[in-house]
C-alpha cells in the first residue's frame, strides 16, 4: 500500500485514484501518521457485508428473535438462610 502524504492526496488526487483501482488501498497521512485509506468501492462494500451486524441490526432481524432457554420459576434452588 503506497502511503501518501495529505498534500499529495490533494494535488495528485487523480493519480492517487487511479493507483487506488489499480493496485488497491492507498494510503493518506498527515504530519507522518496514518489519516485516512482510499479503497476501490467493491472492496469497501465486502468489508461492509463482513462487518458484524451493530446491536440494533441483531435486535431487529428474523435471526435474533428465539427463545431463551430460562429455569421454571421457582425450580431454582436457593441458598439455606445463614443464621445471624
Amino acid at each position: 500500500m503506497h502511503a501518501w502524504p495529505v498534500q499529495d492526496a490533494k494535488a495528485r488526487f487523480s493519480e492517487m485514484l487511479d493507483a487506488c483501482l489499480n493496485e488497491g488501498p492507498q494510503l493518506v497521512t498527515r504530519r507522518g501518521a496514518e489519516a485516512a485509506v482510499l479503497v476501490p468501492v467493491d472492496e469497501w462494500r465486502r468489508l461492509q457485508a463482513a462487518a458484524r451486524p451493530s446491536l440494533k441490526e441483531l435486535l431487529l432481524s428474523d435471526e435474533a428473535r428465539h427463545e431463551l432457554a430460562l429455569p421454571r420459576r421457582g425450580a431454582a434452588r436457593r441458598r439455606p438462610v445463614a443464621a445471624g
